[in-house]
This record gives structure tokens, sequence and C-alpha cells, in this order.
């Protein structure tokens, strides 16, 4: 029995960067084997085991053979006659496809150094074209390893956009989808991750709101960069500058959709924009199965950006108003999310990247000189039942307007 390190720990060893998690692969056994070695069994479709001390992950080397659609349709084989260079060739990435014996030496017969060297994201062999999944996962490398100066090579990405075309990608499920997308707003280049489906066609498949926006013009006078799509990914980038909430980058990455729903005959304007968005939001979370705290936020940045940017001609009824919709009385730290994706969205423009955003600090003073009325006073003044809340909102609007 021969014990390999593999997978991503040895590719993040040889970048440099920390190791998080470490998976072997072990030739020449067999599950009854691992088990008398006090191994526990948790592989479902193919052979995986927790090592008795450690618990990380040994799994039995293995080929696979497509039997179906989309990403459950494989059928695994693993015998001790399976050899490294076979196991290692049904890996996605050639980056993906090194191992390390005990002894800190490398087998790497798919020349993933090379790759790592060269900044190549390159398939191992057109195997690859049989799971969807990896177009996500390239997708998402390229985002996460972008800063590195990684790109996709050519061939796949060819292979990539030949894979659409079969109509493989839409046997993708829900969840993996999520778990994909939702691993790409964590890290650095997000957009990425959008602009790498956009270019082998696999947004318009998975993604079809956000695909809309491209080649969708809006005002020169605001929006130098004109096309909706470009400044989705815009937005995009400023909301990773400026926060490393997940739900506030997912809310910057769909606050435009209702701009693809706009008449060609009514461009550049897109003065419905922020109430047809809120039916493309809620389709998008509810096919992909997004969490509530990711929908809620995105359906108010979508619904009260155009508002908020126009803090300084709003009434402070109106601020009430829009503070009441955001429910931070109960969710204080919504306010600070929503006037992220609106910082991200106004500086998510061609020439305005560093052009402050005052809106965020009115609204900030406002929230603080409304929250600072006490309600109890107000019981104690002798309102009773609905008369509170009237009272409250007519001081929090006297309020508000002492500091505007």
């Amino acid at each position: 029995m021969e014990v390999y390190l593999v997978g991503g720990s040895v590719r993040d060893q040889l970048l440099g960067l920390p190791i998080k998690d470490r998976d072997w692969v072990v030739v020449g056994s067999t599950p009854s084997l691992m088990l008398e070695q006090g191994f526990t069994s948790v592989g479902k479709d193919f052979p995986v085991f927790l090592h008795p001390q450690t618990k990380e992950e040994y799994a039995l080397a293995r080929t696979e053979k497509k039997s179906g659609s989309g990403y459950h349709g494989f059928e695994c084989f693993f015998a001790p006659e399976v050899t490294l260079e076979d196991d290692l060739m049904r890996r996605d990435l050639t980056i993906n496809a090194i191992a390390q014996d005990p002894q800190g030496q490398l087998i790497d017969p798919y020349h993933g150094q090379a790759d790592l060297e060269q900044r190549i994201l390159r398939h191992v062999s057109n195997a690859f074209a049989e799971d969807p999944v990896r177009i996500l996962r390239v997708a998402r490398f390229a985002a996460r390893f972008a800063s590195l100066g990684f790109t996709v090579a050519p061939e796949t990405m060819a292979l990539m956009s030949q894979m659409v075309q079969s109509g493989e990608v839409a046997h993708l499920t829900a969840e993996r989808v999520w778990q994909e997308l939702h691993q790409a707003l964590a890290t650095d280049h997000p957009d990425i991750f959008l602009s790498v489906l956009r270019e082998c066609g696999a947004l318009a498949v998975i993604f079809p709101e956000i695909d809309g926006l491209f080649g969708v013009p809006q005002p020169q006078k605001w929006h130098p960069e004109i096309d909706t799509g470009e400044h989705t990914l815009m937005v995009m980038r400023q909301s990773t500058r400026l926060s490393a909430s997940l739900p506030v980058r997912f809310a910057a990455m769909v606050h435009d959709l209702g701009k693809g729903k706009t008449p060609p005959s009514e461009w550049p304007s897109h003065k419905m924009h922020t109430h047809t968005g809120l039916a493309c939001i809620r389709a998008l979370c509810e096919r992909i199965r997004v969490p509530a705290e990711y929908r809620d936020l995105a359906l108010i940045v979508c619904e009260q950006h155009t508002n908020i940017h126009n803090a300084a001609i709003l009434k402070p009824a109106t601020y009430l108003k829009i503070l009441n919709k955001m429910d931070v009385w109960r969710k204080p730290e919504r306010l600070e999310h929503v006037l992220l994706c609106c910082q991200a969205d106004h500086q998510g423009r061609l020439g305005f990247e560093d052009i402050p955003y005052p809106q965020k600090a009115q609204f900030e003073s406002a929230y603080q000189a409304a929250l600072a009325i006490d309600v109890q006073s107000i019981i104690a003044a002798g309102f009773k039942g609905a008369e509170i809340r009237d009272e409250l909102d007519k001081r929090r609007i006297t309020a508000i307007k002492t500091i505007l």
C-alpha cells in the first residue's frame, strides 16, 4: 500500500499559499484493508476513508467512466491495480494533478508544475468534458488565482465552450451552482468568475439574468462605461474592495438585473429597473436556492439604491421610510451592508472609482439621530397602541430634520 498527498494541498504548497486541508490517495489497497487499519468509511459514491487519528480524508485510487448526464452520471472503478497516474488523470486541472510521496518527491505526469510556473489553468485530459461542474471550478480557480496572474488555457476555454454547446451545463444542480458561486464570492476577484463563464457561454445558461445585461446601454453622462454588464463587473470589484461580506458582494452582483428587462425602445434610460429587478432577483435566488440572508439584502439594495443615491434631496420623512423598509431597528447591520452596496454602485463606474460617496455618511447620521429617540419616553407621555408608532415616527422625522 502506497500513500500520496494530492490535489490542492500540493498545489498551494508549491504556490507558497497556506494549506487548509490535506487530501491523500491510497494505491494498492482495498476497502477491507482500510477498515482493518482503523479507518472509517465515509464515501457514498466512491471509497473515501477518515484517518483514525488525523481525521483527514484518504481515498482509494480510482478511475471514472461517464455513464449518464450531468454531475452524477459516473461509474467509479477502484482496485489495487489502479495506478497513481490513472487516478491523477481523472482530475480536472494539471495544477491539481500533482502528487507528493512520503519522502517529499513530486509525481507530476501531466506537467502541472510547468503550468503553475506559467500561471495556466489547463485541463488534464478530454475526460474533463464529462463533468459540467468543472466549468464552474475553472471559473472559480480563475477568480481565486487572478491576483497571481493565472489565466485559462485557450484549449481549455475551447473545450468548455464545446461542453456548453452540447447541453451538459443544463444538468448542473442548483446546490452545486450556489456552492461554486458562494466560494467564488469569497475570492478577491469574483468578477473574473462571471467573465470566464461568459467567455465560454455558460453564463447565458446558468445566470441568464446576468448575461442579459451585457450589450444593454446606460446613459453615458452617468455611466461612461455605457454597458450594463461591464458596470456590473465594476461594481463587483468595488464591493470586494469595500467589504468582506459575501451577502454584500452578492447584492452588488444582482443590483441592476432589472436593466436587462428594459425594452430597447426605452434605452439608454432604465426608469423602472428598481421595480422590475425584484422579480429577476427572486427568480434567480429560487432557481439556485440562495439563502434568505443573501436574497433579502439583494432585494433591498435593488429597490432602494437609486433613492439612497439621491440622499441630498430626500425629505426627512423619506429617510425614515427607507430606514423602516430596511428594518434597521431590528437588524442594524443591514444599514451598513446596503450603504456599502450603494457605494460600490456609485464607484463602479468608469472614472468614478475614487469619487467620494457622502450619501453613506448622510444616511448613517440620519439613522443615529432617529435611533436616539426613546420609545419609553413616548409611552410615559401617555401614548398608547398605534399612537406610539405614530409619535415615534414623528419624533424620528424631527430628529432627522435637525441633522440634514
